[in-house]
């Protein structure tokens, strides 16, 4: 088993003055190359077995005989000698290592010693940090540094973004990006064997020159971390955004195979994000466009727009993307029509969004007021300018220029984000991007991300304080049980929640007389789907009824219990122990209907009154709930209560339950009863 050790700080490995290459070949000579062509200014040694100058460095045979010591170490050969030169370069007080080798954790299909040798490896590492192992390292565009055994499109940044990757390749896909991202640090993680990603995170956003977060995550491996690092950022005023892979179970599968990382239900990492204020975003171009609004002004205060182009082509465009998007554009006031018809004319329908037409294209002051009158509104959190502009090998783009002198005009009147939206991703030139950044303005590429971008940059920050509150961490329980239905009921009802009256009998020992009147359903216990199994039978009204379905049933046992009539709702509550999140409560409309709707809300747990409340509203059967077509509004509060009693059970047995469903809790006038139940620990 690894041990655990307090880990070294990250200073020297990520801002090196020292450099050691160990491994020859193509791998170890593309790491020199990509030090001088980045134009790293420290000095580089080698440790190679038979060359006397590796690459133009200083190469020496052996760790021990270097003559200073190393910050950073590249380590570029195969696994099991990984293994040695860690321990070395640890007791050489190395100030860190990337370990490039695969073959460990993530291969364990394949090589039975995967995780043995991975332990070995964090055990030699001792106090030095390594990243990895299977990873291609670091990228430090602020300082000039790499230890990348590979191409990379990255330039200079004074400030900007910090991404991290489990995925190298990905990383790499998103170096040679056009769309004008500064990025200053491109660090990979690999496998996380002794550095996650939230330990990472926590080193690189101290750095004042970071202005912003970007994460593509397999798994999170520590919870507690993640939460830590959140709260870091909350605290410096650096936004995240993440790509959480493990939608698909192709996804899950990969993420074990590629770098050992236990992906968990998507609905965890969903519920986990919005519980933590965290934007995710599902594609690497609506990343990039998030990055790009948090690295110009930060979170935005929501997603209401105001969006103004000289098309009514464009302005339709905008407004059928956003129909699916929680995005609106407020009417226009009063006020807004005034000022627009001066700047406008009478010929120009008002509306929001706005098509200008081109009656003042070129003028660049009437363009600002038009801008102005419709962003200033008190109702807008940023402004939207629809241009593609032409591309410079064909046309001249000249004749765009007043629409950027207008944005800046507009920008410095209004003083909220303004961002010039590109329909489609390639007609805003990387060039002009930086340039557009310079000037204040945020220049959004391709509609369809840059609006994905928005939504994601109106996530705000979390109102909870974490370390008060934080995730109930899962268990590792793997001899869980499926309990039957009438165990599990009096595990409910032992702690309060509302279960029907009912009787366990085998099939010989029916009784005459039961302790609770006709109208009574009859289950048979042990199978957890009754109804495929035939295995229920509802609405017996007479002892005669009830032994007809005895005989006709033939099951060993069998509870009996109340019917509950007049009820107006049927919901699902499940909870389960997500490996990755925690554990997650999922809220949905219930009964027969629960897979045909699709209709669920998730909530990382333990979770307050307000983030229930609003995850019943954002039910689509919240419109019943809510009173529909003049009939009564139902009341909650008695689920409520019963949903924060499961909670307490919960919490409670945090260490031992894998697993709890009640399908449906029928919603009468006055009662919530948990009608199926189903508990595995």
């Amino acid at each position: 088993m690894a041990k655990i050790f307090k880990i070294n700080s990250l200073d020297r490995l990520l801002k090196p003055k020292t450099v050691l290459v160990i491994g020859g070949g193509v791998w170890g000579k593309s790491i020199v190359f990509q030090l001088k062509k980045i134009g790293f200014n420290g000095k580089i040694f080698a440790v190679h077995p038979s060359e006397n100058m590796f690459c133009g460095c200083e190469t020496y045979g052996n760790i021990d005989e270097l003559p200073v010591p190393i910050d950073a170490a590249f380590v570029g050969v195969n696994r099991v000698a990984t293994i040695d030169i860690i321990s070395q370069l640890s007791k050489a007080n190395c100030g860190g290592a990337v370990c490039f080798a695969s073959g460990f954790s993530e291969a364990v299909s394949e090589l039975k010693d995967g995780h043995e040798l991975q332990e070995t490896l964090i055990n030699m590492a001792g106090k030095m940090p390594i990243l990895g192992p299977n990873c291609y390292g670091i990228i430090n565009y602020f300082d000039n540094f790499c230890l990348w055994p590979d191409q990379h499109g990255g330039q200079k940044v004074d400030s900007g973004v910090a991404v991290i990757t489990q995925s190298s390749n990905i990383m790499i896909n998103l170096t040679m990006q056009k769309r004008g991202l500064p990025i200053g640090y491109a660090v990979t993680a690999g496998n996380q064997a002794q550095l996650g990603l939230a330990e990472l995170a926590m080193n690189i956003v101290k750095d004042k020159r970071v202005t912003a977060l970007g994460l593509y995550v397999e798994g999170l491996g520590s919870i507690r971390n993640f939460e830590k690092l959140v709260s870091l950022c909350d605290r410096l005023g650096k936004a995240i955004v993440i790509i959480k892979i493990g939608k698909s179970e192709h996804a899950k599968v990969s993420a074990v195979s590629h770098t050992a990382s236990l992906a968990g239900s998507d609905k965890g990492a969903a519920a986990l994000m919005k519980r933590l204020g965290v934007a995710r975003v599902d594609s690497l171009s609506e990343f990039i466009e998030t990055l790009k609004i948090f690295h110009c002004h930060g979170r935005l205060s929501g997603p209401s727009v105001a969006s103004v182009s000289c098309s009514g082509g464009e302005a339709s465009l905008i407004a059928d993307i956003s129909n699916a998007k929680p995005i609106s554009f407020p009417n226009l006031t009063k006020t807004q029509k005034e000022d627009l018809k001066i700047a406008l004319g009478a010929k120009v329908a008002l509306a929001n969004p706005l098509d200008y037409h081109t009656y003042i294209w070129g003028n660049a002051d009437k363009m600002a007021q038009t801008f102005i009158s419709i962003m200033q509104g008190k109702n807008i959190d940023i402004g939207i300018i629809i241009v593609d502009f032409p591309r410079p090998d064909l046309c001249d783009p000249a004749a765009w220029d007043c629409v950027v002198e207008a944005a800046m005009v507009t920008k410095k009147a209004i003083k909220k984000p303004v961002a010039l939206l590109s329909t489609l991703a390639e007609n805003i030139e990387e060039s002009l991007a930086k340039e557009l950044m310079q000037k204040d303005l945020i220049p959004l590429c391709g509609m369809d991300e840059g609006l994905a971008a928005i939504v994601a940059a109106s996530t705000q920050e979390t109102d909870l304080d974490i370390s008060k509150n934080p995730v109930i961490l899962p268990n590792n329980n793997k001899n869980s049980r499926l309990l039957d239905e009438a165990y599990s009921k009096s595990l409910l009802s032992e702690i309060g929640v509302d279960t029907p009256r009912n009787v366990v009998v085998k099939n010989n020992e029916l009784l005459d007389s039961l302790p609770f009147e006709f109208p009574v359903v009859i289950k048979a216990l042990g199978l957890s789907h009754k109804t495929e199994n035939r295995g229920v039978r509802l609405g017996l009204n007479s002892a005669e009824e009830l032994k007809i379905a005895f005989g006709e049933m033939a099951f060993s046992e069998y509870l009996i219990e109340e019917m509950i009539s007049d009820v107006l709702l049927e919901l699902l509550v499940g909870i389960i122990n997500d490996p990755a999140h925690g554990f997650v409560l999922t809220i949905a409309s219930g009964g027969i209907f629960t897979e045909i709707l699709s209709d669920s809300q998730s909530l990382v747990m333990p979770f307050n009154r307000n983030q229930l409340n609003a995850a019943i509203k954002d039910l689509r059967i919240a419109r019943v709930i809510d009173g529909y077509r003049g009939s009564d509004a139902i009341n909650m509060e008695p689920l409520i209560k019963n949903i924060f009693k499961l909670q307490e059970f919960v919490i409670k047995n945090s260490h031992d339950l894998s697993e709890l469903e009640i399908n449906p809790f029928l919603i009468t006038a006055s009662r919530a009863i948990a009608v199926d139940a189903l508990i595995k620990m």
